[in-house]
């Protein structure tokens, strides 16, 4: 087993639904919030990227599908660097608390 490296992590914002957001694609706002992060380890080439992994909770149309993976291909790293998208919604935030 090879050892596992995390140089850096981040996350998208969040809104209300039909708010600010609404018009921005899903692996849009990926792929930037990816690109900064690398943008965060420079002496990370893009190409010694193993996996990447990215969360995604709760998705649906244009969320139901690899949001990594579209993600990560306009943000540098070779074709060849596999991604995978994880929906973990027991982990999401929520702003809303009901009684």
């Amino acid at each position: 087993m090879s050892d596992a490296h995390l140089y850096a992590a981040t996350r998208t914002p969040f809104g209300r639904f039909n708010d600010a957001l609404a018009g921005v694609r899903p692996d849009d706002l990926a792929a930037t919030a990816l690109s900064g992060l690398l943008d965060q380890a420079p002496g990370l080439g893009r190409a010694a990227i193993g996996d990447v992994v990215w969360g995604n909770a709760n998705g649906a149309g244009e969320d139901n599908r690899n949001v990594g993976r579209m993600a990560l291909l306009p943000a540098g790293p070779p074709v060849s660097v596999p991604a995978t998208t994880v929906n973990r919604l027991c982990g999401s935030i929520t702003d809303e608390v009901s009684d």
